[in-house]
């Protein structure tokens, strides 16, 4: 049987799983089990899915997946994190745009709390979005901003999700959370550029309204006591990461260390608040290495029917520029985030993608940097990008999907251009992993 039929039979089974329902974990087990048994030669494959299984998942790379997760949950759980909002509404004054700014920046700063877009853009909708109807706002400028700000948690480590990516692409995890730090604030940049430019020329769409002054010394202190200590977190990670004293698993092991610590000196952390917290991380947890185990197995099925170098082959021939086939590259991510969460994404495409990678001789971590920025751009994409759905759920009665089509699509432009710049400069992702350690 030639390797395209292969790759028929298992993507072809996978998403037929897939769209029936099935969980992703159940979907890639029962392929992989049904692969195995019918080409690895009946039990004693199976047995060797077994050893797969073990293998893929007893790793000290993926460590920094349960701290980081560990890390947001006990701020979100304590409600340390929400005190944040309050101090960045403070500083903005009056400036055009004030709410669509404090989404951008409360969302960049709870990108460095959690890897879940989807969970940045409920609780910043369901925080942000009756002030801003109740403001004035329009459609535009409320749900737009924070779909895109919330997204940033897949591009401002740290990221579990680049996490993921890294292990399976055989990527250096610490190099990859370095490379997307200037990407992902030039993606905050560009948000709060345009929102500024926007409501200057278009008053209307952000209605200016009266604040009451905050006294510059309770700012200061409120944001050396609610900013300053969970900003200090994220340095430490990532700083030890960057200059060599710490690997990534043993930075986020500290930075959850004194998340706790944290949560302790405001006087939060309590046994309600800790069962909380160790109780969202295990599930996610759990579910993200299952997943990770089913994986692992089917990347191994495709190596080992021919699949995975069939198409390496197919594609490194194709007589075009190798810049469109990154672009076709990226394209299916776009095309696969409209459907499917970004962890199942990168399970999917990472076995195929990475030998493509090698082959062109790509820099895996400037590969793996802008494959996160599509990811990221994926939940925001419509007709089918999964925040528009959670946005969806929390807007105002009376709001259509096309109202929020409409407020993604400005900042899906925005995406694409900043990606169009990590394609065209890769030093904006290189250069600080070029400094390292």
């Amino acid at each position: 049987m030639e390797w395209w039929a292969y790759m028929f039979f298992f993507f072809g089974g996978l998403t037929v799983l897939l769209l029936i329902g099935l969980p992703v974990a159940f979907a890639f087990t029962l392929v992989n089990l049904i692969g195995v048994y019918v080409f690895w030669g009946g039990t004693i494959g199976l047995q060797q899915l077994i050893l797969s299984i073990d293998s893929s998942i007893s790793t000290f790379v993926l460590v920094p997946v349960p701290m980081f997760i560990l890390m947001g949950a006990v701020m979100f759980h304590s409600g340390v994190a929400y005190k944040m909002i309050d101090v960045l509404d403070e500083w903005l004054g009056r400036i055009a745009g004030r709410l669509s700014l404090l989404a951008v920046g409360a969302g960049a700063l709870f990108a460095t709390l959690t890897g879940v877009a989807m969970g940045s853009v409920a609780m910043l909708g369901s925080t942000l979005v009756p002030d801003m109807e109740k403001r004035g706002y329009s459609k535009s400028m409320s749900y737009g901003p924070i779909l895109a700000s919330g997204s940033l948690a897949i591009m401002i480590p740290p990221t579990a999700l680049g996490v993921i990516l890294a292990s399976l692409g055989k990527i250096s995890v610490g190099k990859l959370l370095v490379g997307i730090i200037i990407p992902g604030l030039m993606l905050a940049g560009v948000y709060a550029a345009y929102i500024v430019i926007r409501c200057t020329l278009q008053p209307s769409l952000a209605p200016a309204y009266d604040v009451a002054p905050t006294p510059l010394g309770r700012r200061i202190a409120d944001t050396f006591r609610y900013v300053v200590p969970l900003v200090s977190v994220i340095i430490i990670v990532i700083g030890t990461i960057f200059f060599g004293v710490a690997t990534p698993t043993e930075a986020a092991a500290v930075g959850a260390l004194f998340c706790f610590l944290l949560a302790m000196a405001y006087g939060k952390l309590n046994w309600t608040v800790t069962k909380e917290a160790v109780g969202t991380t295990t599930s996610i947890a759990v579910m993200v290495l299952i997943i990770l185990t089913g994986s692992a197995a089917f990347s191994q099925v495709l190596a080992f029917t021919g699949v995975t170098s069939g198409i390496t082959n197919l594609v490194v021939g194709l007589p075009v520029h190798p810049m469109v086939i990154l672009i076709l590259m990226q394209v299916v991510l776009v095309f696969l985030g409209m459907f499917i969460e970004q962890t199942s994404i990168v399970l999917v495409t990472i076995p195929i993608y990475m030998p493509i990678v090698n082959a062109l001789g790509w820099d895996p971590v400037w590969f793996g940097a802008i494959m996160l920025l599509n990811l990221e751009l994926a939940t925001i994409s419509p007709p089918f990008g999964l925040s528009l759905f959670v946005m969806k759920g929390i807007a105002s009665p009376g709001t259509t999907m096309g109202d929020i089509y409409r407020a993604a699509l400005p900042f899906v432009g925005l995406n694409l251009v900043v990606m169009a710049l990590m394609i065209v400069f890769p030093a904006l992702v290189l250069w600080l992993p070029s400094l390292m350690n």
